[in-house]
C-alpha cells in the first residue's frame, strides 16, 4: 500500500476530503521522523513503537576490490510491533 493509497482510504473511510487528509498524514510523518532524529521513540498504544537502534562498529568487505573496510557505529531507525498487533495479523493473515 503506498502513501497515495492509505490516503485515498482514510478519506474514504472519514469522509474528509483527500487534501485535508494528506496534509494530516504527512504533518504524522513529520513529526515522526523528527522525534526520531531528536532520538525520541514514538510509541502508539495497540499498534507498536518506533525507535532509534544504535548498531556497533564492524568491519565489512568491499568483494569488488577484495579489500576489507571499516564501517562506522550508527544509528538506523526501527519499529516493533505490539503484541496485539502481531497477534491480530497472525490471526487473520493466511500464509501463502
Amino acid at each position: 500500500m503506498t502513501k497515495a493509497e492509505i490516503i485515498a482510504a482514510i478519506a474514504k473511510k472519514t469522509g474528509v476530503e483527500k487534501a485535508s487528509v494528506a496534509v494530516s498524514v504527512e504533518a504524522f510523518m513529520d513529526v515522526l521522523k523528527n522525534s526520531l532524529i531528536k532520538g525520541e521513540a514514538v510509541y502508539l498504544r495497540g499498534f507498536g513503537s518506533f525507535i532509534i537502534k544504535k548498531r556497533a562498529a564492524k568491519t565489512g568487505r568491499n568483494i569488488s576490490k577484495n579489500t576489507t573496510i571499516k564501517i562506522p557505529a550508527h544509528n538506523v531507525p526501527s519499529f516493533k510491533p505490539a503484541k496485539s498487533f502481531v497477534s491480530e495479523v497472525k490471526a487473520k493473515v493466511k500464509v501463502k
